[in-house]
């Protein structure tokens, strides 16, 4: 199949522009996605949601997250509380991105209701509206990583790198976050939010994050009251400071890769990573295989990709093993922008589906 492709140095990220019609017109919008072949009856086993292994997390999450915060109150005004606000930190502002993330699939739990609390919680902890990104992650799954479609490309190219590793420690992002809440609050959603968000979601868009800026002010009123930081330690801040995590391990998932394709081998990354950050990320390391089969919970994400290996490419073997991949590529990407990383198919695996990416994508296999 030949196809014109989307042009790279004139890039239109918004979900209301040029690039974004050119997707439609050419068939990337809405389209179908390669998926590597599991047998019908191995799926369903494979999609089978229950509560025990959530529940089991969950529970752990919880104790983890009151252990920290006793802890830092209790030592609050000595070098003590370092350590319990370091947990509880990473617990809050990086593991609720893996909860948000889960339940906003409803893969989490099989109990509907448990799903959603633990979203709107993990939401209001990441600092994004849960009605907003709800269907802007159902977005990103229908179009993931084509330019003018995704509302997540957390990548544009050329890169900001600087800019985008700066997000480790995320003030920034953490006053992006706060300004969209606000504007919501105020009543306003931007053009690009009334695109995927449906008209019907809109009034429920602004409530919530009434909602949300509510509780903030309350924090903000409390620590003024008090004369203390520790309110705004247990609430708001550890989005900042605890952060880390979520970001180191979300700019693996496709830094460096290819857009305008419509195979998630190319623009999406699967890496080995160690049981605590596992733990901290639901096994979304394993994502080639969660976005070829979103539908399937992230306890069951180890089975799959021992199912589908030997169709996909190899996988980082580790954290830093994925950044020596990430860093090469930016690197390139900062003079050449059309340039992807492509990792190569080992011998059993079908032929790449990437007939849109003709100028996009250095056809060479590293």
């Amino acid at each position: 199949m030949t196809t014109a492709a989307i042009p790279v140095g004139q890039r239109d990220y918004g979900l209301t522009g040029a690039d974004g019609r050119r997707a439609v017109e050419i068939g990337l919008a809405s389209a179908e996605w390669y998926h590597s072949e599991v047998p019908r009856a191995v799926m369903k086993d494979l999609m089978k949601r229950t509560d025990g292994p959530a529940l089991r997390d969950t529970a752990l999450w919880f104790v983890l997250l009151i252990g920290g915060a006793w802890g830092g109150i209790h030592f609050w005004g000595t070098w003590a509380c370092v350590p319990f606000f370091l947990v509880y930190s990473v617990i809050y502002g990086s593991s609720c991105d893996s909860r948000w993330h889960e339940c906003g699939h409803g893969t989490a739990f099989r109990t509907a209701w448990m799903n959603d609390v633990i979203y709107n919680i993990a939401s209001f902890m990441v600092m994004r509206n849960p009605v907003t990104w709800r269907w802007s992650h159902a977005r990103h799954h229908t179009d993931t990583y084509i330019v003018g479609r995704d509302a997540e490309i957390a990548w544009m190219r050329p890169p900001k790198t600087v800019m985008n590793f700066l997000a480790l420690f995320d003030v920034i992002g953490t006053l992006k976050s706060l300004q969209t809440l606000a504007r919501n609050a105020s009543g306003n959603l931007t053009d690009d939010e009334r695109s995927f968000i449906p008209a019907s979601e809109w009034g429920k868009t602004i409530w919530v994050a009434r909602a949300h800026i509510a509780i903030y002010l309350a924090t903000i009123a409390a620590a003024l009251g008090l004369q203390t930081w520790l309110p705004l330690f247990l609430i708001g801040l550890p989005r900042i400071y605890g952060s880390w995590h979520m970001v180191m391990v979300g700019h693996l998932q496709h830094a460096g890769l290819a857009d305008n394709v419509l195979d998630h081998r190319l623009n999406t990354r699967t890496v080995y990573m160690n049981p605590i950050s596992r733990y901290i990320y639901w096994n979304m390391n394993y994502h080639v295989e969660h976005h070829m089969f979103p539908m399937v919970p992230y306890h069951a994400l180890p089975r799959l990709h021992a199912l589908i290996k030997d169709d996909l490419p190899a996988p980082n073997t580790s954290i830093w093993d994925g950044y020596r991949e990430v860093f090469a590529s930016l690197r390139r990407q900062k003079t050449d922008p059309a340039y992807a990383y492509r990792k190569a198919l080992p011998a059993t695996a079908k032929p790449y589906r990437d007939e849109f990416h003709t100028l996009n994508i250095d056809r060479r296999s590293h």
